[in-house]
């Protein structure tokens, strides 16, 4: 039978963007005591290519925290003044890959908050790509960190479903609250030795949520309705999904935030664009993708009536 004695944690949390500071920032209302802080080191961003903070950074610092932004995590300095902290356990957020070094050294181990229902959407863009494949739903993952990528036995998961209407902006918003309770949940178990894990399943159509580059984010008006939908809308807001806009003689590349689709049979040519000033429509497989919100090279997003405001349609204007 496992003690019933409260356990004495000495957190290290791990973690860069929004997503890990809303986990932080629950450990911190619970009275978890954080004995540091890794996040990813400042970079240079903007046209005047400044150094900006991670999000996380810019939490601790608010918080009094101890920080430390590694750019190597087996550099021996690094590990010895990770080991100096004297940290029972950490916490990894939305951070790298961690040597065995690393996530090997506290004696209640290392555990990784995922989105997503693990072991599917294993890798980088989980959010995305349940959204860009059409799921109804996801949820969020708890597992202790081990040698390979998102393999560990996992400890908590937590299902919701996914609306036909959500893009990938609402959904991570969504997982980043669901996330960070589950944080607290996992870090109460081990608080109170509680913990039960199991092994991660595979099976035969395991789905991977590979790193998305410039190319992935092509729109191609030659897929289905709901294929688009899904990829404009698992791209929203970042990275975003593009497409080429042939009118005329003008070449533009265009970036897609917000779509709808109209189901309707029709024998327009994929990518024929329609527009009456008010609305843009584009033919496709099925019926009809709305361009809703759009950026244009150079100009700031916008919304389909101030874009059409200043743009002239050839009869002939297509994407492509």
């Amino acid at each position: 039978m496992k003690s019933a004695k409260k356990r004495e944690l000495r957190i290290v949390f791990m973690g860069t963007p929004e997503f890990a500071t809303a986990s932080l920032a629950r450990l911190i209302e619970e009275g978890y005591r954080i004995v540091g802080v890794i996040t990813a080191p400042d970079k240079p961003a903007g046209r005047g290519r400044k150094l900006q903070q991670s999000d996380v950074k810019r939490f601790a610092i608010t918080k009094g925290l101890k920080i430390m932004q590694p750019t190597n995590l087996k550099d021996e300095t690094f590990l010895s003044q990770l080991k100096a902290l004297n940290a029972n356990l950490q916490i990894v957020v939305a951070f790298r890959m961690l040597p065995k070094a690393v996530w090997a050294m506290p004696v209640f181990g290392t555990f990784n908050l995922h989105a997503s229902l693990l072991p599917d959407y294993r890798g980088a863009a989980p959010i995305n790509w349940a959204i860009i494949n059409g799921e109804s739903q996801t949820g969020v993952t708890t597992f202790f960190i081990d040698d390979k990528i998102d393999t560990g036995e996992i400890i908590l998961q937590e299902k919701v479903a996914i609306t036909e209407e959500e893009t990938a902006g609402m959904l991570h918003d969504k997982l980043m609250e669901m996330g960070a309770e589950l944080v607290h949940k996992t870090v109460r178990a081990i608080e109170h030795d509680q913990v039960e894990t199991k092994l991660q399943q595979g099976w035969p159509q395991l789905n991977i949520a590979h790193k998305i580059y410039k190319d992935t984010c092509r729109i191609d008006w030659t897929m289905s309705l709901n294929t688009i939908y899904n990829k404009i809308r698992g791209m929203s807001p970042y990275p975003t999904a593009w497409t080429k806009l042939l009118n005329g003689d003008e070449e533009l590349m265009v970036k897609v935030y917000l779509a709808r689709k109209e189901r309707k049979e029709h024998q327009w040519p994929l990518g024929k664009l329609f527009s009456d000033k008010k609305e843009l429509k584009v033919a496709v497989d099925g019926g009809f993708i709305y361009l809703l919100e759009l950026q244009l090279p150079g100009r700031k997003k916008m919304k389909i009536q101030d874009v059409l405001n200043g743009l002239t349609l050839h009869e002939d204007a297509k994407v492509c």
